[in-house]
């Protein structure tokens, strides 16, 4: 892991969206490939158990096609469907995209870099590159009807409302876009995520650029994947640092983003907090997804920073040294809830780094940086050395 790349994916946080159109709200290309993750989730868990899905396969794909969007994301959507048309153009299309990213993604591992290519240059239409195309119409999709509410008779957007319809038709046969069609519960959650969209981190200080919580959790579930990797971790704990990293803030829907320091002003706040969280996400959350997936959204969201294992239907707290050790295994159901935690606190860092690279400084901006970076001086973490990656920043 570089801060080139960490960097490069941050960039998206200052990245418009639909910036030839009338918008009610900033819409921003981080918080579109977050909402596209959290729903290519919703997706997904309908079509786990069909031959061919591999959720690691949705999750590097989503990453890949993440990190082309940074780099094309001065082409209009038309001119790019229609260089995607033609087979010889789109394929000296990526060739340029991987030439930009290549000092970016090499240090990741040749490994890496080689599914990049292939992703690209393969032109199988796997059920995962599929809930990633439909993942990825549907967050389109849901920021078209906030443009089309302020652009009712505006130009283009007949056109595109047309487009979208065709592309609609495409994947009716993908279980949970039907599930979504039926059932507006589910349509409520999809809303429900999105909305962190719209919920910016440290809303008391002025930062450059602004990051949603919905943003921060996507390069916290990118970070925790990438470490995983390093880590050498099964596929499963590999899905759920990910997963833990992209709905780890979720109740903040409900509570709004509380800084540390607050939580920590009043002895007992901070539990006070996590009890409302976990009463109100009850209420509020569990009763938009099928009851089969409680179990598995209350690890991401509840105990999310605990490095856990399953051991004959119990959940053990265990360090991540010793599950890389004793339990990197799918049945085992490993978490790394430690090192999600260090790499929320690496992200809230680097946004510190990003403000003041922008000129902006304040004392609140200035004491947050130097708190968090005296907590991670020294921090290795199943022999990461998390304090040098701090240091870089």
């Amino acid at each position: 892991m570089t801060k080139e790349f960490i960097l490069e994916i941050f960039s998206a946080a200052a990245m418009q969206r639909w910036n030839d159109k009338i918008r009610p709200v900033e819409l921003k290309e981080l918080d579109k490939q977050a909402h596209k993750m959290t729903i290519a989730y919703f997706l997904g868990k309908f079509e786990e158990s069909k031959k061919g899905f591999n959720w690691l396969e949705v999750i590097e794909g989503g990453l890949f096609e993440f990190l082309e969007r940074l780099v094309i994301t001065d082409l209009k959507p038309q001119i790019f469907n229609r260089i995607k048309e033609d087979r010889k153009k789109y394929e000296e299309l990526t060739k340029w995209v991987y030439k930009k990213l290549e000092p970016v993604i090499s240090p990741l591992g040749q490994d890496f870099v080689g599914r990049f290519r292939h992703y690209f240059s393969s032109t199988d239409n796997t059920i995962n590159k599929r809930v990633l195309g439909a993942a990825h119409f549907y967050a389109t999709r849901w920021e078209f009807d906030i443009i089309e509410r302020a652009n009712p008779s505006g130009y283009e957007i007949p056109a595109i409302k047309g487009f979208l319809q065709q592309k609609q038709e495409r994947y009716y046969d993908l279980a949970g876009i039907q599930q979504l069609a039926l059932y507006e519960k589910y349509r409520n959650f999809m809303d429900l995520c999105g909305q962190l969209r719209f919920q910016y981190r440290w809303s008391h200080i002025n930062m450059i650029p602004r990051t949603s919580v919905l943003g921060h959790m996507l390069i916290v579930a990118i970070l925790s994947y990438l470490f995983s990797l390093k880590l050498g971790a099964c596929p499963k704990r590999c899905f759920n640092n990910y997963f833990t990293g992209l709905f780890h803030d979720l109740p903040e829907v409900l509570t709004r983003d509380i800084i540390s320091p607050v939580k920590r002003s009043i002895e007992g706040l901070d539990s006070l907090i996590k009890a409302y969280e976990k009463e109100q996400m009850d209420k509020e959350v569990f009763n938009l997804i099928p009851g089969e997936w409680h179990r598995e959204m209350k690890m991401f969201t509840e105990d999310e920073f605990s490095s856990v294992v399953t051991i004959e239907g119990k959940t053990l707290k265990i360090e991540t040294d010793t599950i890389s050790r004793e339990y990197n295994e799918d049945r085992f159901n490993p978490r790394d809830g430690k090192m999600a935690k260090v790499v929320d606190d690496l992200t809230a860092y680097v946004e510190t780094y990003c403000s003041l690279e922008n000129g902006v400084k304040s004392a609140d901006l200035m004491e947050a940086r130097r708190s968090i970076g005296e907590k991670y001086r020294e921090t290795v973490i199943g022999g990461i050395d998390f304090s040098a990656l701090f240091s870089e920043f």
